[in-house]
């Protein structure tokens, strides 16, 4: 099986912690040059020390932040002038607040649909003339669970990244004739910084302590455990890679098997 990513340029957005860095790390480890994509300069500068490097790879970042999509698209573009390809980009950033939809201001969906949705577009367009040059695309979204299965008080996230998955899906039949491929990561849950905020929050809400809240998350888990970052970064890492290549337009639910569909 095909995994190789050597001269492969992969771009990974919010990668200074969580998922989106398990995915940058997997996909240098496989061979890609990677473009770190995040907003905290600092950080960037710490996780791209940590990527391992070949000789074939010249490892750089961009910083820009998700809720500005026309300061994503100009800096995107202009380090793409720079660097001269790209063959990998997997869409990623933080999710919306808590909350029921119903008491949702109408500037949480703008700025959420901004973040998630038009940000992701924006890098789209900027890396699809390099893929379609190179005749190797992969666009992998890191998006929820929720795309199959609304998540209880998650109410702008369930609905925000269910537009996400459907603009996805509407892309693979576009861009399938180019050699490039769209696919959607769907997380449960799993050992991030969002995933204790949400159980901090929910910890201030019902008074449970943190242990109470997790025995009740994981009583819905078959694997009766959370995910690590890097068993979804895999998942991705796999999708990037030559041996996926007609795989195209689908949702890969990595949960343990919450999920009570199919």
């Amino acid at each position: 099986m095909d995994l190789n990513l050597q001269h492969k340029h992969a771009v990974v957005c919010g990668s200074t912690q969580g998922i989106g860095k398990a995915v940058a790390l997997e996909l240098a480890q496989l061979g890609a040059t990677v473009t770190l994509v995040a907003r905290n300069e600092e950080r960037l500068q710490e996780t791209l020390q940590e990527l391992s490097t070949q000789a074939s790879q010249q490892h750089s970042y961009v910083v820009a932040d998700f809720t500005q999509p026309q300061e994503v698209q100009q800096r995107i573009e202009a380090h793409l002038k720079q660097v001269g390809q790209a063959h990998i980009l997997v869409n990623n950033t933080g999710g919306p607040a808590g909350g029921p939809a119903l008491d949702a201001a109408v500037e949480e969906f703008e700025k959420a649909f901004a973040a998630h949705l038009i940000s992701s577009h924006v890098l789209v367009q900027a890396v699809t003339p390099y893929m379609k040059e190179a005749q190797y695309g992969r666009i992998i979204n890191i998006i929820s669970t929720s795309v199959k299965q609304p998540i209880k008080g998650l109410g702008v996230s369930n609905t925000i990244r269910g537009a996400v998955a459907n603009w996805a899906k509407t892309l693979s039949f576009e861009l399938a004739p180019f050699g490039i491929t769209v696919n959607n990561v769907l997380p449960g849950a799993t050992v991030t910084a969002r995933h204790h905020s949400l159980i901090e929050i929910r910890m201030q809400k019902t008074g449970l302590s943190r242990q109470e809240i997790e025995k009740e998350i994981l009583a819905g888990i078959p694997a009766n455990r959370f995910a690590e970052p890097e068993e979804v970064a895999a998942a991705a890492a796999f999708l990037a890679s030559p041996a996926a290549g007609y795989i195209n337009g689908i949702n890969v639910p990595v949960d343990g098997g919450r999920l009570g569909n199919l």
